[in-house]
């Protein structure tokens, strides 16, 4: 099984476009390759192919890349399934995960992350849990979605290496940033859902 993540940049009129662009670029470029495993279209909505059990590591990743830039947020929905198509470019593919994708991210209303998919019990939990995460992730201040983003990207490096790879950064700052971003609680929830994957 794969899941097709569908997403858009909020707020991204407030913000040029060279200023976001690059870094969305970036993230998605470390799930995969461009057009084939991910493309950008509509200038803000892009959509990424991505392995079952690296969905959420994605989606984290690439919520804290943009956050990195004020007052830039992203909402994601997540199909998961399998494809029964897949072409060249990922916008050419289909299948029960890109349905459930799309139908997902047009019911995203208030929410900035939900999941879809054949297993309606595994669903109601995740989106419980995403709910609590928006509110988490809703409030992370550019520094903090930096210091998450390096963490998740370096998930093995002690907080006194990160704080050097950041450069401008004491471990202490990193520590309270981590804490402030629920980091540890956000580690929980991927280590929760890649259980429940390897599970269908």
């Amino acid at each position: 099984m794969k899941v097709v993540i569908t997403g858009d940049i909020v707020n991204s009129r407030n913000v040029r476009s060279e200023k976001w662009l690059a870094a969305l670029k970036a993230a998605l470029a470390d799930f995969g390759c461009e057009t084939h495993d991910w493309e950008i279209y509509r200038g803000d909505s892009f959509q990424l192919v991505v392995a079952a059990d690296r969905a959420l590591d994605a989606v984290f990743y690439i919520k804290s890349a943009l956050k990195d830039t004020a007052p830039l947020d992203v909402r994601m929905a997540l199909g998961l399934g399998h494809i029964s198509y897949r072409s060249k470019r990922v916008l050419e593919s289909n299948g029960p995960a890109f349905v459930y994708s799309g139908e997902c991210f047009e019911q995203l209303k208030k929410h900035t992350l939900r999941i879809k998919s054949d297993f309606p019990e595994l669903d109601e939990t995740l989106n419980l849990m995403f709910s609590l995460t928006d509110f988490i992730t809703g409030n992370w201040k550019p520094v903090t979605a930096e210091i998450i983003r390096h963490k998740l990207k370096y998930p093995e490096l002690t907080q006194r290496k990160l704080a050097q790879l950041m450069g401008r950064k004491s471990q202490a700052s990193i520590s309270e940033g981590l804490k402030r971003g629920g980091y540890d609680e956000i580690r929980h929830l991927i280590d929760f859902y890649k259980i429940q994957i390897t599970k269908l």
